[in-house]
């Protein structure tokens, strides 16, 4: 998944936000220099992405793509599952999502200490572009895929990322019907996996 279905899944503490973010830049040792609530909540990140990695629907939606961009069909899922969970923002939490992204944004200013240095280069634009809340709109996904393109210009087969959206507007109607199908049980498992793993750090204890 990506940025806004994470924090989303999140439990919502300032710690499982950040977490929520950090899962695909905080690798290895440097975990350790994180909190055992940020911790938790870059191993949910990690649980999540493993489970809709593997989901039927997910690979569903990765044979929408054409043949031309399959190899990148995980990226574009990722992005348009985003999209549609913006558009559907009503459905699965109740504060509005101009307040939650607000939130976010003013979270990672306070905490820019703590960022990994790519985080730390790109939160400032996520935040002054509205990089969350614009998922809503298909001219917000064009804009990403085409900057995902250009930052992975070192590999030209990844070019084809930059017009991207045509897979998104050639089969909406399908991936929106995956995506409705699909997230109400990612946030089943992400309730679960939240509660099995707080259980067993009490255990612990």
């Amino acid at each position: 998944m990506n940025y806004l279905a994470h924090l989303l899944l999140s439990s919502h503490s300032s710690d499982a936000l950040l977490g929520a973010l950090l899962g695909d830049f905080v690798k290895g040792q440097a975990m350790q220099t994180y909190s055992p609530g940020v911790r938790d909540a870059i191993a949910l990140h990690r649980a999540i992405d493993r489970y809709t990695d593997h989901h039927e629907t997910v690979r569903e939606s990765r044979a929408l793509v054409s043949t031309e961009r399959r190899r990148f069909s995980g990226i574009l899922v990722d992005v348009f599952y985003d999209h549609f969970l913006a558009r559907h923002w009503e459905s699965f939490c109740d504060q509005p999502l101009d307040q939650f992204t607000a939130h976010v944004y003013t979270l990672l200013r306070a905490r820019r200490a703590e960022l990994p240095e790519r985080l730390a280069r790109i939160a400032p634009h996520m935040s002054a572009e509205d990089w969350l809340g614009s998922y809503a709109e298909t001219w917000a996904v064009d804009a990403a895929l085409q900057g995902m393109a250009r930052r992975l210009r070192r590999y030209p087969r990844a070019a084809v990322l930059a017009d991207g959206v045509q897979e998104l507007q050639s089969r909406y109607e399908d991936f929106e019907r995956n995506f409705l199908s699909f997230f109400p049980r990612l946030l089943a498992f992400s309730e679960r996996a939240r509660l099995t793993h707080g259980m067993a750090r009490a255990a612990n204890a």
